[in-house]
Parts: C-alpha cells; structure tokens; sequence
C-alpha cells in the first residue's frame, strides 16, 4: 500500500459497504466530524447521525449513517453502521 493511503472497510448488518484504499475519511463522531489522513492517532468512538465521506481513486464517496463505530490503528480505519444510505449529489 501506498505511504498516502489509508485502508477502510466500511460494513453494516446486513453487508461490507466498501473496502479498499482512500486517501481520507471525514467521518461523524460522538464529538463532532473529524477526518482521518494517514498516520492518524489510534482512536475508537462512536458514530452520530451525519455524513460520512471518502475518496478512493478519482471519486469521493458519500452516505449517510446513523449509528455504529469506527476504529482507526495502523493506518487502517474500521467503520461498522448501525444504519447507512448511498447520498445522492
């Protein structure tokens, strides 16, 4: 994997939503929305209700969640959603 990239998996009950390399995350915590670049601290939290957001390769992905956690370590960020919606631009 490239220095620049992050590595995320993003599942919910029901399926793996994505899994691949993006270069960041912009992701709705318990304390507001934060972003994820590379060599991020480790942390573990909780997701609200909001938009969640990343880009891999030319496209930015965009949903709307409510619900679940993240856990970011090593460069690699796990996302599990309670609930999650394709957004529509």
């Amino acid at each position: 994997m490239e220095k620049d990239l992050l590595t995320l998996k993003v599942v919910s009950p029901e399926k793996t939503i994505f899994e691949g390399n993006v270069r960041y995350v912009e992701i709705p915590g318990a304390s507001g929305l934060f972003s994820v670049l590379p060599g991020h601290a480790p942390l573990i939290t909780s997701l609200t209700e909001g938009t969640l957001k990343f880009k891999g390769g030319d496209t930015t992905h965009r949903f709307g969640v409510s619900g679940g956690f993240v856990e970011v370590n090593h460069d690699t960020v796990s996302i599990c959603v309670e609930h999650i919606i394709e957004a529509k631009d």
